[in-house]
């Protein structure tokens, strides 16, 4: 640490005493908590309402305390100098300030194209069709309302409806997300649509005449500079603010940029009004109210206009309360509302590359430090239900209300900057895995505008049955759906960066299959990577590219090396010759002109991770990870899994053969009105109504053919016809169907060891029609798995034999004939069996589970 910096550091230590950390939030707390204050506003309870508004208040602190974490720029100042003139005095010519070192510089969504084959790619995809679903008119519904203007359309519901304090902030979002988006594709069509909610807000904001625009009146920040009870006005404002920023800054529109200066203008005069009539300190007060990135936004934009009142206000929303604490190296973030202090973070990030004051670039190092050190989650995440809990004590938060999208949103802003400053390799691995498993896997699948709130990481849990469960595209609106749309349009944004200097270089910190147009290095570089399966423990990765016109020199390209890879087994070639590499944690350096082409495999192991907890008896909850996927094992509960004694995985997880998908099943049957299928319920086998995919029903209703023969290959499952099968069950692997006797109920259990009684022969369907087939015992010839006749709900399954069948004889051939279908589930390309102590579990990563029920911690014992 320089001397400069620690005096600093000292200088706010010697006047932070007074200051608690805590004071930073309102109490009770729970009112920090979007979800409670959703619950509050919209219950009728009136009682109740008074009850958590009369506790309402934010802690008074130290004046001198307060004023002496002030900026620099105006600190240790007399009691005179604090009035409004004299700081805007200081700030009126902040002089020219440059990041030191060798910065790398973002390259632009322009740039990227993402390979619409790709998981980014499909993901990209799904957001789009999402962002051209929503209705320019329903957007800005309550904008034209509060500015008086006529309201065609109707308003979004969730947490954009009129009666919601926070409405407008998802507006705020969707500018952000569809500039992005359009650097990102050029749509077209996406461009008229953002266009028209920029020229929509434009008119808004000239019918109110004072610069001012938001969905809801001004009377709320009357009530935010009284300290009166409110939901965030100022958090809204910034994604407004920060949305219209984007689309200056992504889609060159001159109009936002005005409309941002002139709300800019307008909350200046406003907290200018604030310190003028009472103090700096009650304006610091009123902080205490989550205000969002309202410092990111106001250094973002003082980069852009020069303007000193811009970097004053920007210097006026940073929190000296938490970034005092962070600056002194306090680990105390333990009740904080996580992401209310994230974006904090952020913009003094922006404070550090638009000041160059170090001790800001400390502040986010020590941030990161701790967040990842004691409460982050093996997915990159952190959180339960919004707050930090006590540090390194995680194995007591596991529940469904894990990791807030936004936080982790927000955590990947952070690393990102410290990457840019550092090149460190941490800050790529850890983005990396953030964005692997803490954002792909908050879509459901490829259905447009279904997104999660929270990301479970509880024993057997799912997204489906949190407390938000999956919201809907028109009517939840979340904070984690503004979040979530604005991740979806930016994938493009962090896997190349460059470094000037007299020989271009680029650095690849994502391998994502893309094509880059890479201007300063004047070629197009093609990134292929394939698909990552467990059955061959490689990333592979070719680069090939070519020249642009103009192109003379070569450049640089510096390949990062993944912590989680080894050097056994990697190997990296350029034009077919063997190049050195470094060891993980680094960054392979490659001399190149257009033309070259590159290969570079990089092995991927199984590897656990302890979960952040320092408590003996939680030693052994561990997450399994293969490479930067974190996995997920099916399960309602259970998570015990047996590694054995040997230190070698191979004993105690294996790779899923991918051939094993042609193999998997489901039986189906029509009764009544309804289709029924084959499904293992708690080991017991019935028929049960046809399910959606992606559901525990759909996965209890899949079954893998063992064959016989158990080198017997099959590309379709109409081969399996004439073949003897034992059928194994999709999420309980290692166990089969197995027969009691006839007329005894089905059950799932492990092999006997005469497995006759747990082989059938795969028929033709009794009932004689095409695609049908029964299933026949081995043992006992003539019976068959049977269901029953014309049932309407769940019924059981047992062996029955025509003779001694109580049906007809037409009757019993409609009970034991099913249409044989592909499984209504497969094995992901990433999947695995780990050995547990009373059943085996079916691992695939967790990014790709939609609503089965799934443990991502497992107590790990020899």
């Amino acid at each position: 640490m320089k001397g400069s910096t620690l005096f600093q550091v000292l200088a706010i230590l010697s006047v932070i005493g007074s200051v608690l950390s805590k004071e930073c939030t309102n109490t009770p707390t729970q009112l920090s908590s979007h979800t409670f204050r959703y619950q509050l506003l919209k219950s009728q309870n009136e009682t109740w309402k008074q009850e958590m508004f009369a506790h309402y208040h934010l802690i008074p602190t130290d004046d001198s305390a307060w004023s002496n974490l002030f900026p620099r720029k105006i600190l240790r100042q007399e009691a005179d100098e604090l009035s409004w003139s004299m700081m805007y005095k200081k700030m009126k010519n902040p002089g020219s300030f440059k990041v030191g070192g060798d910065v790398l510089k973002e390259i632009s969504l322009h740039d990227v194209r993402l390979d619409s084959d790709s998981i980014q790619g499909r993901a990209q995809e799904t957001n789009l069709k999402y962002l051209l679903m929503l209705d320019v008119d329903n957007l800005v519904w309550s904008f034209r309302k509060t500015a008086n203007l006529p309201t065609p359309g109707k308003p979004y519901g969730g947490w954009e409806a009129p009666d919601i304090e926070l409405r407008g902030h998802f507006v705020g979002h969707y500018l952000s997300a569809t500039a992005q988006m359009w650097a990102s594709t050029h749509n077209d069509t996406l461009k008229e649509k953002m266009s028209a909610v920029v020229s929509a807000l434009s008119a808004c904001q000239k019918k109110m005449g004072t610069g001012y625009l938001s969905a809801f009146p001004s009377e709320l920040f009357d009530r935010f500079e009284a300290i009166k009870p409110v939901w965030a006005p100022y958090y809204t404002i910034h994604k407004i603010l920060a949305g219209l920023l984007d689309q200056y800054t992504f889609a060159n529109d001159a109009q936002a940029l005005d409309m941002t200066i002139w709300m800019v203008e307008y909350f200046y005069n406003r907290v200018q009004n604030v310190i003028k009539m009472h103090t700096v300190e009650r304006h610091w007060l009123s902080l205490n109210e989550e205000t969002g990135g309202m410092n990111d936004v106001l250094y973002r934009l003082f980069a852009i206009t020069g303007n000193p009142k811009h970097l004053l206000l920007a210097h006026l929303f940073d929190k000296p309360c938490f970034l005092g604490l962070l600056a002194v190296q306090a680990d105390d973030i333990s009740g904080f509302h996580a992401n209310t202090h994230i974006p904090i973070v952020i913009g003094s990030q922006m404070r550090y590359e638009v000041t160059g004051d170090p001790l800001y670039k400390t502040i986010s190092t020590f941030f990161m430090d701790i967040v990842n050190s004691s409460h982050s989650y093996a997915t990159g995440g952190t959180s339960v239900s919004e707050f930090w809990s006590d540090p390194k004590r995680l194995a007591s938060t596991l529940q469904t209300e894990n990791e807030e999208s936004c936080t982790t949103y927000n955590m990947l802003k952070v690393s990102r900057h410290l990457f840019r400053w550092t090149k460190e390799v941490a800050y790529a691995d850890y983005y990396e895995r953030a964005l692997t498993n803490g954002v792909l896997g908050i879509q459901r699948g490829t259905e447009p505008g279904v997104m999660i709130y929270m990301l479970p990481q509880g024993r057997g849990v799912s997204k489906a049955v949190s407390y938000h469960k999956w919201g809907t595209p028109f009517n939840s609106f979340w904070c984690c759906y503004g979040t979530g749309i604005e991740s979806f349009s930016k994938l493009g944004d962090s896997i190349y960066f460059e470094e000037e200097g007299s020989v271009p270089s680029l650095y690849i910190i994502q391998y994502v299959s893309s094509t880059l147009d890479w201007k300063s290095g004047k070629i197009v570089l093609n990134q292929k990577v394939d698909p990552v399966v467990s059955s061959d423990p490689y990333l592979r990765v070719t680069l090939t590219s070519s020249s642009k016109e103009g192109a003379e020199q070569s450049s640089t390209l510096n390949l990062r090396i993944p912590i989680w890879t080894s050097s056994k087994g990697a190997k990296a070639t350029l034009n077919a010759q063997n190049l050195d590499l470094p060891a993980p944690g680094g960054f392979l350096q490659v001399k190149w002109s257009g033309g070259d082409k590159l290969t570079l495999n990089l092995p991927i192991s199984i590897r656990t991770e302890q979960i952040k907890d320092d408590r003996p008896e939680y030693a052994s909850v561990r997450a399994i990870l293969y490479g930067p996927y974190l996995l997920s094992g099916y399960s309602s509960g259970d998570w015990d899994i047996k590694t054995g004694s040997t230190v070698s995985d191979v004993d105690w997880i294996s790779a899923v053969p991918a051939a094993y998908n042609n193999h998997l099943v489901t039986f189906s049957q029509d009764s009544g009105e309804s289709t029924f299928v084959l499904t293992n319920m708690n080991q017991s086998i019935r028929m049960e109504k046809f399910p959606k995919a992606g559901t525990d029903a759909a996965i209890r209703a899949t079954f893998r053919l063992i064959f016989d023969d158990t080198l017997e290959k099959i590309s379709s499952i109409e081969e399996a016809i004439g073949k003897t099968v034992m059928l194994e069950s999709f999420d309980f692997p290692g166990m089969v169907l197995v027969q009691q006797g006839t007329e005894n109920n089905l059950v799932v259990t492990d092999p006997p060891k005469d497995t006759a009684t747990s082989s059938f022969g795969i028929v033709h369907g009794l009932d004689g029609k095409d695609n049908s087939v029964s299933l026949e015992s081995v043992t006992q010839k003539g019976c068959y798995i049977y269901s029953g006749v014309n049932y309407s709900s769940s019924v059981g399954m047992k062996l029955s034999c025509n003779s001694s069948s109580s049906s007809s004889e037409a009757g019993f051939s409609q009970a034991t004939s099913f249409t044989m279908n592909n499984g209504l589930s497969a094995y992901h390309p990433i999947s695995f069996v780990a050995k547990g102590g009373s059943r085996n579990y079916l691992m695939l990563p967790l990014q790709s589970i939609r609503d089965e029920s799934y443990s991502v911690y497992f107590n790990m014992q020899p």
